[in-house]
């Protein structure tokens, strides 16, 4: 067994298609597991999240550019505790734009406001003719709750065009419109939301060489931060801006994520929630031959006392507490020894089933670590486990680390497919904590989740 842990941010990717509206997604990264997302915009309404990310879809011979984004509508999905996401089913398609081509398939980065009784939802897409002028224009939805159902605007906002449009409103009550064509436009908008209040206005001071795109716009201790993908080398990182103004001048200020070099996009948003700043982003965590088919993340963010983000690092565990009473997926870790345990899908054609945890690879007794499992306060006495060893083994459960107290003992008879076990819980302490799987001998054994009953 490795006594060194050494925590892991691998980016295990696959492919599929289906959107299960209504289906439940986990908290742990990514975190919409059902379907291909993207570019997520994330939203504090009431008290809950909202988040709307575009959808990828595979573009065939008849539907899209193929090898190319594919994106014909939008969902939206909402939690409360940030561990499960609900999909609460389309906000917009391009079939039911009045001015969009429904040919295009260019349902690209959106965002999502409130104002005034109103929910108005901001998308690109492409018109189907020339009167708005060519590419992308942006248009909006107007609802009365934040997950519809929404009326998309007979035309798009005049005298706007690009991608990915984000909006702000501060505090004394102007809204403002950021969006990419190039360059990153920022311009002032009339309280009905829908129409400029000020020409638009390229922001200045920004990195000049490489594709700057996607901007989010948020206030922090009065000062204005905006985010953005960039092109600093070869694929997207994350960056920021800081002003005193929402329109600018703003200085870059530094990274929040580095680049990802199997995934040459990224898209972020950031909220407070509860007390706690997030990041929202993407990568493709379910196609690792193709990164246009990519899944939403999200992890926690934090500031340095200059007000300086501090940069980021990707987790599969994500964010939230896990009830030790749900099934555990063990295999979106926080840590993982060097020898003796990987991590591969379920089952590749089928990617969206997931993932599972391998330990005793080559001979060598391995370990997982899951970070944050809330056991509660009553007594918890049996663990299930689903799990697969051709030649049978044995895997130990601790509690807050490796050499930590063994809680249960999980013994796998010799099966060639899965089968669920019991085992005893020896040893419940309520509350929350860490757990640890550690494999006992050298037999290979493949475990899928856990759940304490």
């Amino acid at each position: 067994m490795q006594s060194e842990i050494r925590s892991q941010t691998r980016f295990l990717l696959t492919v599929g298609l289906f959107v299960l509206v209504g289906a439940h997604c986990f908290g742990q990264n990514p975190i919409i597991r059902s379907a291909f997302s993207a570019d997520p915009t994330a939203r504090v309404f009431g008290d809950s999240v909202y988040l709307y990310p575009s959808h990828d879809i595979l573009a065939t011979a008849d539907r899209g550019r193929v090898g190319w984004f594919c994106m014909a509508d939008y969902h939206v999905y909402a939690s409360v505790r940030l561990t499960d996401w609900k999909d609460k089913g389309v906000v917009v398609s391009q079939y039911n734009v009045p001015w969009a081509d429904t040919a295009a398939y260019s349902m690209w980065a959106p965002d999502c406001i409130y104002r005034d009784g109103k929910y108005y939802f901001y998308f690109p897409t492409k018109a189907r003719d020339t009167t708005y002028g060519r590419g992308f224009s942006i248009g909006v939805a107007i609802a009365d709750k934040p997950y519809g159902p929404f009326k998309p605007l007979e035309t798009p906002i005049i005298g706007v065009h690009g991608i990915d449009p984000n909006v702000f409103i501060d505090t004394d009550g102007q809204a403002y419109l950021y969006w990419a064509e190039g360059e990153i436009y920022v311009a002032k908008l009339k309280r009905n939301m829908v129409e400029l209040a000020s020409p638009p206005q390229v922001i200045a001071h920004l990195p000049n060489k490489g594709l700057k795109e996607g901007p989010y716009l948020f206030k922090r201790a009065d000062k204005y931060y905006l985010t953005y993908p960039h092109v600093a080398n070869k694929t997207e990182r994350l960056e920021y801006a800081v002003s005193d103004h929402p329109m600018g001048p703003f200085k870059v200020d530094g990274v929040i994520m580095e680049a990802n070099a199997h995934c040459w996009t990224n898209h972020q948003s950031i909220i407070k929630y509860k007390g706690q700043w997030y990041l929202f982003y993407h990568s493709n965590d379910y196609s690792p031959d193709f990164d246009k088919a990519r899944s939403v993340r999200v992890d926690s963010l934090f500031f340095d006392t200059d007000g300086s983000i501090k940069e980021v690092i990707p987790t599969l565990r994500g964010v939230g507490i896990t009830d030790g009473k749900s099934e555990i997926q063990i295999d979106r870790y926080s840590a993982i020894s060097s020898l003796g345990t990987s991590v591969s899908f379920l089952d590749t054609a089928d990617r969206f089933e997931g993932w599972k945890t391998t330990l005793g690879v080559g001979a060598a007794e391995g370990w997982i670590q899951y970070n944050s499992v809330d056991f509660g306060k009553s007594n918890l006495t049996s663990l299930i486990a689903r799990v697969k060893s051709t030649t049978g083994g044995k895997l130990q459960v601790h509690l807050d680390g490796v050499a930590g107290p063994v809680i249960a003992e999980i013994r796998i008879p010799a099966t060639e497919g899965w089968k669920t076990v019991t085992a005893t819980v020896a040893h419940f302490v309520p509350g929350v904590h860490n757990i640890v799987v550690t494999s006992s001998g050298k037999a290979v054994t493949e475990l899928d989740w856990l759940q304490f009953k």
